[in-house]
């Protein structure tokens, strides 16, 4: 299993602000949709609430202390903690699992990641959640795709 960080950026590392989006682009959003549908995207509870509902189309794993808050919804797995989701993400043979949210999140699984996709945005943005730091030196650029919007990198983790 792959354990694949995604994330959209301002270029002052702006991801939230006030529990939202602080930017709206269709652009970005809809490239997200195209490398993340099929596969379980793994989240915080902040994260799915700014949401508002699941995302069709992908497995949502919530990692949260109050799963009752959840039992409405149809896909979507509830856990306490990272390990536990995932060791069902392990047990479900799945091929790739993006971690799609928040800061503390995108930290703490930034060591174990295999890879990052970050959609760096070409703008700064009002926010009070930012990326974390990440070591260049921990990581291989292996693409760049140039949009509008934004440009998309994706990383490996070095070996």
């Amino acid at each position: 299993m792959k354990l694949i960080l995604i994330a959209a950026i301002s270029q002052n590392n702006v991801i939230g602000n006030k529990g939202r989006m602080p930017w709206h682009s269709k652009e970005e959003f809809g490239h997200f949709k195209e490398k993340t549908i099929g596969f379980p995207v793994l989240m915080g509870k902040n994260t799915f609430n700014s949401l508002g509902k699941p995302l069709i189309g992908r497995l949502n794993i919530v990692i949260t202390s109050h799963p009752e808050l959840f039992s409405q919804f149809e896909d979507v797995k509830c856990f306490f903690n990272i390990s536990d989701a995932l060791f069902f993400c392990n047990n479900g043979n799945f091929e790739k699992v993006f971690i799609i949210g928040g800061r503390r999140l995108f930290e703490e699984m930034m060591p174990i990641a295999d890879e990052m996709m970050l959609s760096r945005m070409r703008f700064d943005a009002d926010g009070d959640t930012f990326f974390p730091e990440m070591n260049f030196n921990d990581w291989n650029e292996v693409s760049k795709e140039e949009f509008n919007d934004f440009e998309f990198v994706t990383y490996t983790k070095k070996k």
